[in-house]
């Protein structure tokens, strides 16, 4: 025993953290690699028992416990004398979460949930995937981190604001988990379609790290959100007597960027190199430099620019079966040329570029984008951000999506704008006027923010589009037949993608490994799910997608030599399914 524990300066002693496969500290004790009817301890520190031990939610089991461990953990009396199955608690709190009609009192339920059972937590949220995923995540979320202030109970996270300027370190080592995999991290200056949420933007990390683990299978021990607070330029926050956050107008320049360099070089110091930061709802004139500046030395990844790509660009890879062609033979009209609309077109070209040879410079001109000020042009080419650069082409000025439909005649209309109601009849019509199948991505979230809905698309088409969205939308019956929308979440990229680079031991992320991830998404829709209309498989496998987006992940990772996890697994697809976290109860010793 007093081998796997590790004496502190202190005196305190804490398991040793050890660099694992599945996750967390080494799992000394068989946790998380034991059979389901194998006995572990439920150690934190020390043996937990009694009173702690049902304050503890990675432990807790509530009346799951047995009459055996009830009596081994001193816990006669402080539960009441029935003893339920994981699978009774679950009924249980399926009803009670169905039965408020409010989303964000099951957002919140669901966050108690977590804070006082983890296992439970994550059961309920992956054997109900998709009725819970907008309660956790998009678009419930959004209006979580509105009144994040209002709902606030206890941290979920680590807050790193400018007072703990030059003592990062010492606030990441203030975090209990030694070995983190998995960072998600923002600044919440554009959270969704919301705009600057400031430190209440807190809801995205914590949101994104419960699917990494539901959907992914990463440790929960193993995933650490952090929001790093500069301030914020929303007024209607700073006059708000229960907002969280510093109460300033955002940061900017060089205290912005040396605060996150600071971050940055924290974490590789107590975390190593192998720790994924995945960077989320920054807003465009930081997301693409920090991207850039630290996609060289780190492991970093930006969902909104690459994972948004990757989901998409496996939309339109599935979508060729029914489109027919190949993605060179389409042309591409994007509406938002912002991160999410720049980071896919240039995702969509490199696949262009990658399966017909040609340089990625012809492949970027069969896509066009539309900002607020019309066409991107190249008479325009002067005025624009870097990032929009790439993408002026010679071609008359055009000041409105309508005008740019009809001369560039596109056989896929992206949105990205975050602007709601922006696919007009006009623009839905032109596009069935000019394809005999249009394909139509109204990505923008949540919901309210959506280019069109569902049944704007199948009605003002005759039925005849393919559409997928961001934010979900019920199946639509028009004239008889019953279309199913496809959503392109980002939800069935990032977890797998994440996974793959941890069980590799990835060192950096590389674009083909996005393109990999894409291609694995994709291959999981089958012709069941085509002769529905729909582009993406059902989120119900989503355990299983992700394992095989790992798996793709990883191989590529290998590939390319930036894998040190050695030797490498026969089957990686069965490797990463037997590095999952389950979490179903353990029997107690």
């Amino acid at each position: 025993m007093s081998s796997t524990l590790k004496q502190l300066k202190d005196g305190e002693s804490v398991i040793d953290p050890k660099s694992t496969v599945g996750g967390g500290v080494d799992d000394v004790y068989g946790e998380d690699r034991a059979s389901e009817d194998q006995l572990i301890t439920p150690w934190t520190v020390s043996v937990a028992s009694g009173y702690t031990l049902l304050r503890d939610p990675h432990h807790n089991k509530g009346l799951a416990f047995t009459e055996r461990e009830r009596d081994s953990h001193y816990l006669r009396g402080l539960l009441p004398p029935a003893v339920a199955t994981q699978e009774l608690q679950e009924k249980k709190l399926m009803q009670n979460i169905r039965s408020y009609e409010v989303p964000l009192h099951k957002y919140v339920a669901m966050m108690e949930l977590e804070e006082r059972n983890e296992r439970l937590f994550y059961k309920l949220l992956i054997d109900n995937v998709e009725e819970l995923l907008p309660v956790v995540y998009t678009p419930t979320v959004g209006e979580a981190c509105q009144k994040y202030g209002s709902i606030f109970k206890r941290p979920q996270g680590l807050y790193i604001s400018l007072k703990e300027k030059g003592k990062i370190l010492e606030v990441l080592r203030n975090w209990p988990e030694r070995n983190i995999q998995v960072i998600v991290v923002t600044d919440g200056e554009r959270i969704l379609g919301l705009g600057d949420l400031g430190c209440q933007g807190m809801g995205i990390p914590v949101g994104k790290l419960a699917l990494y683990t539901a959907l992914g299978g990463v440790r929960p021990s193993a995933c650490l959100p952090v929001t790093i607070d500069v301030g914020t330029n929303n007024q209607k926050l700073l006059d708000d007597e229960f907002y969280i956050g510093l109460r300033q107008k955002r940061a900017t320049g060089k205290e912005y960027y040396d605060l996150l360099e600071e971050f940055m070089s924290a974490v590789k110091q107590n975390y190593g190199e192998k720790v994924l930061i995945q960077f989320e709802d920054f807003a465009n004139h930081n997301a693409f430099e920090l991207l850039a500046k630290y996609k060289t030395s780190h492991l970093v990844f930006n969902d909104d620019i690459q994972g948004t790509a990757s989901v998409v660009l496996a939309g339109l890879i599935a979508s060729l079966k029914l489109l027919g062609g190949s993605l060179a033979d389409h042309t591409f009209l994007f509406l938002g040329a912002g991160e999410a609309g720049t980071g896919i077109a240039e995702l969509i070209a490199l696949e262009i570029s990658s399966k017909t040879n040609i340089p990625i410079e012809e492949a970027r001109k069969k896509i066009w984008l539309v900002d607020s000020k019309g066409l991107i042009v190249s008479s325009r080419k002067e005025s624009l951000q870097h990032f929009k650069k790439s993408w002026a082409h010679e071609h008359e000025p055009l000041t409105t999506l309508l005008d740019a439909v009809k001369a560039i005649k596109p056989s896929v209309l992206i949105g990205t704008s975050g602007v709601g109601q922006t696919f007009t009849k006009d623009v839905v019509e032109a596009m069935a006027a000019i394809n005999e199948r249009p394909l139509i991505m109204a990505l923008s979230n949540p919901t309210s923010q959506a280019e069109c809905t569902a049944e704007q698309a199948y009605t003002w088409t005759e039925g005849r589009v393919i559409f997928s969205s961001g934010s979900p939308f019920d199946p639509y019956e028009y004239n008889g037949n019953l279309f199913i929308p496809g959503q392109a979440n980002n939800a069935y990229i990032f977890p797998g993608l994440g996974f793959g680079l941890v069980i590799s031991g990835a060192i950096r992320v590389h674009d083909e490994m996005l393109l990999a991830a894409s291609e694995a998404l994709a291959n999981q829709v089958t012709q069941e799910h085509y002769d529905k209309g729909m582009i993406y498989p059902p989120l119900t496998n989503i355990r299983k997608i992700s394992a095989h987006i790992a798996a793709n992940v990883a191989a590529k990772a290998f590939d390319l030599g930036l894998a040190t996890r050695l030797p490498r697994p026969a089957d990686l697809v069965k490797y990463a399914e037997s590095c999952m976290y389950t979490p179903n109860y353990r029997t107690y010793r």
